[in-house]
């Protein structure tokens, strides 16, 4: 076997080339940029760790930041207006990293482990064809550029051609966090969302601020202010929403120690949900898979990303160890494997970024009763089951029917 190669250096893209190397198959990951570059980059986002992907990060042996430690255990949500305030557990802790400091660790690991990792300008959808000469399979796993071009957009899996949300994020000191420590996931009606992270940072722990902005609503503001010339004005404005639109963190702010943690811990922009073909045929006969970026790209807005491209990578890795030619038979049964799991996650996130009558009836159900909150965000660990629950009016009220015991969550008003 000439080995694979891998085009990116993302979660994806390092699950892969890690499980790879734990079955000494040659990998090459082919990165745009150094462990050092990245280390000292801008904010690359907020994206948090679900249980499972904790488990493949120990069975990998690079679970370097212990979950119980740094993790969170639960959702509290807050609706503004009605100012409801409502809790749900999980079953086993999620965590946030800042990927400045997870990336390069796990580039570090892969190398020392035998991968190679080629630094330099990332390949362009026309170069794919020349580094797969050196390799047997090529999985392409960058969102950017022109290489995401390669795999034709799903029409009936991405209903958007436009992004849903204007997103601002920063990390910031002075909030005190949940008791107990969770995920805020907040809603001001026709504004959007603010989620409301507990992540660990270079700085040690600190909050990620996410806000979720419908274009043209009260708070999309922040996505358009020049962070780096007025950083007092930024910090100014984000206390101004949080008062008016997000009381549940507003209230926990230190007014004297709050502030943005630096002019690079900040990442503002827009994104358009895509689903795109499992894989390609290249002129030479080889294939080029998608994963990660490439092949699903989703809002933050239930914080599953990351999740879904962990999986994905895992689920290719297994089918490399296990299967004895990479031809388009390997590419239909890569895609199978990881459908379920990988296209809910993109259906549910797609669910509420627009939420239909049905799915907001659920929402102020579980503001009533734990049991049902508790079931929906035990879900994060398995969020086809969401997606299935979240489908059709009919399975939404079938969901809420065998969940509605237990005591109320319901806990402000």
């Amino acid at each position: 076997m000439s080995g694979i190669g891998i085009i990116g250096s993302g979660v994806s893209a390092l699950h892969l080339g890690l499980y790879l190397r734990a079955h000494d198959v040659p990998v090459t990951i082919y990165s745009d940029r150094t462990p050092e570059q990245i280390e000292d980059a801008r904010l690359l986002n907020t994206v948090a760790h679900h249980h499972h992907t904790l488990e493949r990060e120990r069975a990998l042996g690079v679970h370097h930041w212990d979950a119980a430690e740094h993790g969170y255990a639960c959702h509290h949500h807050y609706i503004n207006g009605p100012n409801l305030r409502f809790q749900g557990d999980f079953e086993n802790p999620s965590m946030v990293i800042d990927y400045r400091m997870y990336l390069p660790r796990l580039m570090r690991d892969f190398q020392d482990r035998g991968g190679d990792l080629v630094v330099g300008a990332t390949p362009e959808a026309a170069d794919v064809e020349r580094v797969s000469n050196d390799h047997d399979l090529i999985v392409v796993a960058v969102g950017r550029g022109s290489i995401g071009g390669m795999f034709r957009r799903r029409p009936e899996r991405s209903p958007y051609d436009r992004p849903q949300r204007r997103l601002c994020v920063g990390l910031f000191h002075g909030i005190t966090r949940t008791k107990p420590v969770g995920v805020s996931l907040c809603i001001s009606p026709g504004n959007g969302e603010l989620l409301e992270l507990p992540i660990l940072t270079r700085e040690g722990p600190a909050t990620a601020l996410l806000f979720e902005n419908i274009p043209g609503g009260a708070t999309e503001k922040l996505v358009d202010m020049s962070v780096e010339d007025d950083i007092p004005g930024f910090e100014r404005a984000v206390l101004e929403i949080l008062d008016e639109h997000y009381a549940w963190v507003a209230e926990r702010v230190d007014r004297g120690s709050f502030r943005l943690m630096g002019p690079k811990d900040v990442l503002q922009g827009a994104l358009t949900p895509v689903v795109r073909e499992d894989y390609v045929r290249l002129s030479s006969g080889k294939y080029a898979l998608a994963m990660g970026d490439t092949h699903v790209v989703v809002d933050p807005i239930i914080g599953q990303g990351a999740n879904s491209a962990s999986y994905s990578a895992w689920k290719v890795g297994e089918r490399i160890v296990t299967d004895f030619a990479f031809d388009e038979r390997f590419c239909q049964s890569v895609a199978k494997a990881r459908e379920e799991r990988v296209m809910g996650i993109s259906d549910f996130t797609n669910t509420m970024l627009n939420p239909p009558p049905h799915v907001m009836e659920l929402i102020m159900a579980m503001a009533e009763n734990r049991a049902l909150c508790d079931a929906f965000s035990a879900n994060w660990d398995r969020p086809e089951r969401n997606a299935d629950a979240t489908a059709t009016p009919e399975r939404t009220r079938a969901f809420m029917a065998r969940h509605t015991a237990g005591s109320p969550a319901l806990t402000g008003a």
